[in-house]
């Protein structure tokens, strides 16, 4: 954790707590926040966090919030912050994507359009950023998500500075930890709540800070073109079809990915938008049920600079949901976005289907 975070927020929200009030506490990220590897629910990192609340402040009436979604980035999740966390009103939050975003500015930009989001939500909930790492490698996007942390005065826990490096000291084996280089076990998820609660312990048994000043946001440290950005489904827009069509099946919750998108199911069939925004990114399903139709975006009717969203997912962990960037810091204009499935040597009866997920815009 930095020296110069601000702590009033974590401080009051604890005082909460202790003084019997209800607090909404909620985790937001990837499959590990999801709970990845790990045997039960109980035993997840998250869970295990909140169970510290619940086990330190008895007198709380404490809801749990997991809006973990593995394969996911902070492009995906400011898209998302409203409908998956921030409509439960939360008083704590925990972020994770250090492992899911590319250490760099882009990702940086979205990271802090969500923190932007959490921090100016009218519950004004703490916010704690956790970066979790890849064991095999080391990698991670701390750098960069810290970098935001720092810039808002949030406090981090870093798993590259602490579980990580007591591994390559050998105190514990990778194997120990992980099955596959990244996602932690339940020993694994363990270490991580515990330097999660170890700095929450720190923060309650400190003085408690009887100043009672209002949070000032700076101003943003990126261009911020994604604070405000939107997730659009057949819910919020309704393109023009011609031979895609709307799914009708009801989505049951946040892990119901597919859903509340269109279906393409031939060569030909074709889908078109028309957005006002200057950031376009489109979501689609990568599947590992092959061989999977493929389509091709056209942008503002550039055919020379087709972009090819191919169905089909290389990797074998499951179903992708993939984000494909087309446009960022564009002009704010309105623009077309053309989706046509392509006629590939597959037969399209064999082939899944193209699933496109949404529009997220900015």
């Amino acid at each position: 954790m930095m020296q110069k975070a601000d702590l009033n927020r974590l401080k009051k929200c604890m005082q909460r707590a202790e003084d019997g009030e209800e607090l909404v506490i909620a985790f937001l990220g990837g499959s590990i926040t999801q709970g990845s590897l790990a045997t039960k629910a109980e035993n997840t990192y998250a869970y295990r966090v909140f169970s510290w609340w619940k086990k330190t402040f008895p007198k709380a009436d404490l809801h749990y919030v997991n809006g973990g979604i593995g394969g996911t980035t902070s492009h995906y999740g400011v898209s998302r912050v409203v409908t998956d966390i921030l409509m439960y009103q939360p008083d704590f939050v925990v972020v994770d994507f250090s492992v899911n975003d590319e250490p760099d500015e882009f990702f940086e930009e979205t990271y802090e359009g969500m923190i932007r989001r959490l921090l100016l939500w009218d519950s004004k909930p703490a916010v704690l950023l956790l970066n979790n790492v890849f064991y095999d490698t080391g990698k991670n996007a701390q750098e960069y998500h810290n970098a935001i942390g720092e810039w808002y005065q949030i406090p981090y826990v870093s798993i590259k500075d602490t579980v990580y490096k007591r591994m390559q000291s050998a105190e514990y084996t990778m194997d120990e930890l992980t099955e596959d280089g990244l996602h932690p076990n339940d020993k694994g998820h363990k270490l991580v709540a515990e330097e999660i609660t170890a700095f929450l312990q720190h923060v309650k048994e400190q003085e408690k800070n009887q100043e009672d000043t209002e949070y000032k946001l700076p101003k943003p440290l990126t261009a911020n073109a994604y604070e405000h950005a939107r997730r659009l489904t057949i819910r919020e827009v309704s393109p023009k079809l011609d031979g895609f069509h709307a799914d009708t099946e009801e989505k049951t919750g946040h892990l119901d990915h597919f859903k509340n998108g269109w279906i393409g199911r031939k060569p030909g069939d074709s889908i078109r938008f028309e957005i006002e925004a200057s950031c376009i990114a489109v979501q689609y399903r990568k599947t590992i049920q092959k061989p999977a139709l493929r389509a091709q975006l056209i942008l503002d009717a550039d055919e020379q600079h087709p972009v090819l969203l191919d169905g089909n997912f290389e990797e074998n962990w499951g179903d992708c949901l993939y984000l494909e960037t087309v446009l960022h810091h564009g002009k704010k204009a309105l623009h077309t976005v053309d989706i046509c499935i392509l006629s590939d040597d597959i037969q399209a009866a064999d082939a899944a289907p193209f699933y496109l997920m949404a529009l997220i815009t900015a």
